[in-house]
Formats: structure tokens, sequence, C-alpha cells
């Protein structure tokens, strides 16, 4: 069992005396604010599903993580986080605030580690931009990274918190939806490097404007340590920042981080320029926006100073996340999985792609409409429609394509689609991307339900 967290330890980042009882408990192997995913082992965090008025919670219900302790207790847990005194086989910590317990944790593992911190925003791909620069530096270093898309008031704080002690390099993603929310979690990181991978008009609904997006996503540099480096797109204004360093990446010459694909089109051949060094490499996933996000992790690379050669060598084993765009194949017909999430550029970008990756069968598209995009909602959904016109047709879902219909038929909900007559109008040699806001589509494991219909449909 890893030695994660010392009883003494945890009750000094809480800042309380800690009781001679636990002195000689088990160290905990690790943290959950989760009974359906704890360990044996796990310190289990009893919070509150409302965060209060200091954050802003996608869905907010009147659970708390206290009528949970049975089941943490009967898978094991090694100790408990509570805000009430409770009564327990295992020790207990008590606290005033649970979440702000788990804050005090995050904060804490942050301070006892001596490694180089990363931190990613961006409207879109920061998952995939996270995942790369994983894989990559564990062939190098003892990496610890987010997991998931925890990157929110919950998930920031839980995964520094399950940080090691000695790790080399920690990586982080920080969300947001509504304005102030990257600045605590940037400050609570405290990266080495920051990177804002793009500005996009994702969760435009919760800012207003564009503006309003650019100006929050910058606020990722506010938690920079001293001399940390910023690493932005190339072009992007950075009135504002707070950083002191600033490297920028893109496809001209002019970012100090450039390439250029220089073949295809099953996967990609790039050539590079990091700073001066040029470096060469292949990509299996296509797109404009893959090669952007592969130039922003060789900026990464290159701020930690990490080895590039080793990096570059890296990419070509490396795969996209599920739902971010990953084929599969059944039947002799590829669905590529772009169902976790959706916004007017990304979903552009997805279709670009399927257009000039596929040399034969016919493509299609299933879109899912692309929420938070507030009064612009109407004219954003028209204009993929139209871009999706030249497929040979796409079929769309929910109500902000009700005024922009797809050419092969909409439907009001996911609840509403036939996935028979869906799946009996593909044959063979077919390619069906699926893009959707991620309520739409992710969360119903909707790709996941289509991909049986048509296994059953071959049988």
């Amino acid at each position: 069992m890893t030695d994660l967290w010392s009883w003494q330890e945890i009750y000094a980042a809480c800042g309380i005396n800690h009781a001679s009882a636990h002195l000689d408990a088990k160290p905990i192997s690790g943290i959950s604010i989760d009974t359906r995913s704890l360990e044996a082992g796990d310190l289990f965090i009893a919070l509150a599903a409302d965060p209060g008025p200091r954050f802003h919670a996608a869905s907010v219900g009147n659970s708390n993580g206290h009528e949970f302790i049975p089941q943490a207790l009967a898978k094991s847990a090694a100790g408990l986080m509570v805000t009430k005194p409770v009564t327990a086989s295992c020790p207990s910590i008590e606290v005033a605030d649970s979440l702000d317990g788990l804050w005090q944790l995050g904060h804490y593992s942050r301070r006892r580690n001596a490694g180089k911190i990363v931190a990613i925003t961006g409207s879109s791909g920061k998952t995939t931009a996270r995942l790369w620069l994983e894989k990559i530096l564990m062939q190098q270093a003892g990496t610890h990274a987010s997991l998931g898309s925890l990157n929110n008031h919950w998930g920031v704080p839980l995964s520094l918190a399950r940080m090691p002690r000695d790790s080399d390099y920690g990586i982080f993603e920080i969300g947001t939806s509504r304005a102030g929310e990257i600045k605590p979690l940037a400050e609570l990181v405290a990266p080495h490097v920051a990177l804002l991978l793009n500005v996009l008009p994702a969760h435009i609904g919760g800012f207003g404007n564009i503006e309003a997006i650019r100006r929050e996503k910058l606020s990722i540099s506010d938690g920079l340590e001293a001399d940390g480096v910023l690493i932005v797109p190339h072009g992007l204004d950075q009135s504002g920042s707070a950083a002191t360093r600033v490297l920028t990446f893109g496809l001209t010459s002019a970012a100090d981080i450039y390439g250029r694909a220089v073949s295809g089109p099953e996967g990609m051949e790039v050539e590079a320029n990091v700073c001066g060094v040029t470096v060469n490499y292949r990509l299996n996933a296509g797109g404009e926006h893959r090669l952007l996000t592969s130039l922003a992790v060789l900026a990464m690379v290159y701020s930690l100073d990490a080895d590039l050669a080793q990096a570059a060598a890296s990419f070509g084993a490396l795969d996209v996340p599920v739902g971010r765009g990953n084929e599969i194949t059944v039947a002799g017909i590829k669905i590529i999985d772009d169902s976790y999430n959706a916004n007017p550029v990304s979903t552009r970008y997805a279709l670009a792609s399927l257009q000039t990756t596929i040399s034969s069968g016919r493509c299609f598209a299933l879109l899912g409409e692309m929420l938070e995009l507030g009064d612009a909602s109407n004219e954003l959904h028209k204009s993929v429609a139209g871009l999706a016109n030249i497929l040979d047709g796409f079929i769309t879902v929910g109500k902000g394509y009700s005024k922009s219909p797809g050419n092969f038929g909409h439907w009001a909900s996911v609840e509403k689609i036939d996935l028979n007559d869906l799946t009996t109008m593909l044959m063979p040699g077919d390619t069906l991307l699926v893009k959707g806001s991620n309520r739409i589509f992710w969360q119903n494991k909707f790709v996941e339900r289509l991909v049986d219909q048509l296994r059953n449909n071959s049988n």
C-alpha cells in the first residue's frame, strides 16, 4: 500500500493539532470523494452536493457525503474527513467545512512537492493536451496528472491531494463555465508552466462575449510561480496577463513554437521548430486542431527542460482520449466518437478533419446541440449546419438545431433517436461522426449503445 498521506500531515494541512490516538494509525493511500470509486486505504471526504455560493456547480442536489459513510467503511476506507462527530471503525478528522478541508489538502500537497507543475486551460482539447503531456513525461520521470476531467472546484484540489510527494512532474487541468473560477484554482495549483490552449465560444452563454472568455482564460497566469512560463496561441491578445515570460505556438514561423504537416492522410507527419530546434514526429490523429495541440505540448516540454527529442519520438504512440475523436470500427462502419463535448469551433474542426481524412466511402455526421451559447445559439448552430451540408448527409439532435435541421433528419432529443433506423441507413465503408455537448451523447453513453446496435445488426 502506497503511503500517500500520514495522519500527521492531514492534521497539519487542516491546521488542527492532531490527536495522539491517530499517530499509530495506518497511512492513507488515496483520497476519495465518491464511494463508488473508493478503494481500500482511501481517506473518504464527506462533501455536500451543494458547494455553496463560492463556486458554480453544474448540478446541485440535497445529498451529503455523510450519508455514504457506511459504504465507505464497507469498502475499507482508512479514514474519514467529516463535519460532525461520527462513530466509525477507522480514524476520522472533523473540520468546519469538508470542501475547505479538501482545498487545504490540495494546498499542502502542492507545497510539499518539489517537482515541476503544469496547469492547462482552454475552451477545447484540454484533456488531450494533458494526456499527451502525461504520457510523454512519464517516460522521462515520475509524473502525476489529473484523471478524466477533474478540472473544477472539486476536481483540482482532489487531483492535487492525490499527488505523490515525490512526483517529478504534476499536470493539472483547470476548467471554467463562469467568470472568476480559474484564478483561485490557478493559485492553488501554482504552476511553473501554464498553457492556454485556445479561446473559443464554449460556455459563452455564461460569459456574454468572447472577450470575457479570453480574460477568464488568461487569469491562469495569476497563479504562476515566480519566473513561470505562460504558453498561448500565436496572435492571442495577452493584455491582462500576469505572466512575465510568454511563449507562443502556432502554424506561422512568427510563433516561438511552430510546425506544419508534411504528409497524411493516415495520421500526419509533422515538422516543427521549437525555439530554434527542429523536431520531426508522427501524429496518429489528423486535423489542424491536433497539430496545434501537439505544438502546445512541445512548448510545455521545452518549458519544463524535458527531453524534446524523446518527446517527439513519443508522439507516434499517442492516441486521443475516448470521446474526443477516437475511431471505432464495427461491421465495417467507422464511428468517430467525438461525443465528449462540442462548441462551434471544435465542431468545425471535427467536420474539416472528417472531410480531409476520409479517402473512400460515404461520410455522415450526427450532430448534437451545443449548449451554453446564449443569444448566439441559433446563428452558431446554423453556421455549423451549413458546413455539414457538404457531407453525404447529416442528422441533428436537440433544440439548438431545431431551426437548422439536418438534411437527413432531426431528432428533438437523444432519447428520441431510433437506433435501428440510424444504423440501417449505414453500410460497410461508411464513416459516421458523432459530435455534441457532453449532456447530449456522452452522459447518455450514446456511442456505446450505437456500437452495440451495429454489432447486433451484423449478427
